[in-house]
């Protein structure tokens, strides 16, 4: 059994968990903006009603995008900085991959497909299709940013599910993806909780680095170009 610490920033929820041995605690805010005032105070509160330290832990996780880059950024730089402190390694968490398996867990489902999408601002989603075979989670395509109207999965059968906020732009995708998505849930976000599951199973992978060596995941990085040619 392990002792994770996960953070997530990602987009407008803050979370942080804390797997111990089986047990999770956490914590689960969507205040826009205020992640720099919520993520440490609530890896504080996790620590001392836990009674461990940062250098009991054997890994400290964090989403590492796709999504907002002042987000990411706020988890990335959090996740390294414990990680040195504490003299542990980190495991990079897909939020694609955690909106998918919380599904997954909620429903403990055994066999589907999904399709999660978060907003990617500029008119664009960053997305990812997923298949659910006994219980298990295996990507169909890559993780990918673009216009909701390029949104495509040939494989995807009728009856999957539509997870995250970049479904709120349905309206602009194919007619024969909506209509062959169940209701999307709008309201899923990216959750520390869910990637303190998965981080577990990546760390028995062998899949923890050492924090320097992190690389958050933006799937786009001209937006400051954009940015610049606007001025």
């Amino acid at each position: 059994m392990s002792k994770i610490l996960a953070l997530d920033t990602s987009t407008d929820a803050c979370s942080a968990a804390l797997l111990l041995d089986g047990q999770l605690l956490k914590r689960f805010k969507v205040e826009p903006r205020r992640h720099t005032h919520l993520l440490l105070p609530m890896v504080d509160e996790l620590l001392q009603e836990s009674g461990v330290t940062l250098a009991s832990l054997d890994a400290i996780a964090f989403g590492r995008g796709p999504g907002s880059f002042a987000g990411i950024r706020i988890a990335t730089g959090a996740a390294q900085g414990l990680a040195l402190a504490a003299g542990v390694p980190v495991l990079p968490i897909s939020t694609l991959e955690s909106l998918a398996y919380e599904l997954v867990q909620e429903q403990s489902l055994q066999q589907g497909q999904l399709l999660t999408a978060l907003d990617a601002r500029m008119d664009e989603v960053y997305w990812c299709a997923w298949e659910v075979s006994e219980g298990k989670l295996a990507r169909m395509t890559p993780e990918r940013v673009a216009a909701p109207g390029d949104v495509k999965v040939e494989a995807l059968k009728p009856g999957f599910a539509a997870l995250g906020s970049g479904w709120r732009y349905a309206e602009n995708m194919s007619e024969a993806l909506v209509a062959a998505a169940q209701t999307p849930l709008l309201e899923l976000y990216p959750n520390a909780a869910t990637m303190a599951l998965l981080a577990e199973q990546a760390l028995a992978r062998g899949e923890a680095v050492a924090p320097d060596d992190v690389q958050p995941v933006y799937l786009r990085d001209q937006v400051a170009w954009k940015k610049k040619d606007q001025q």
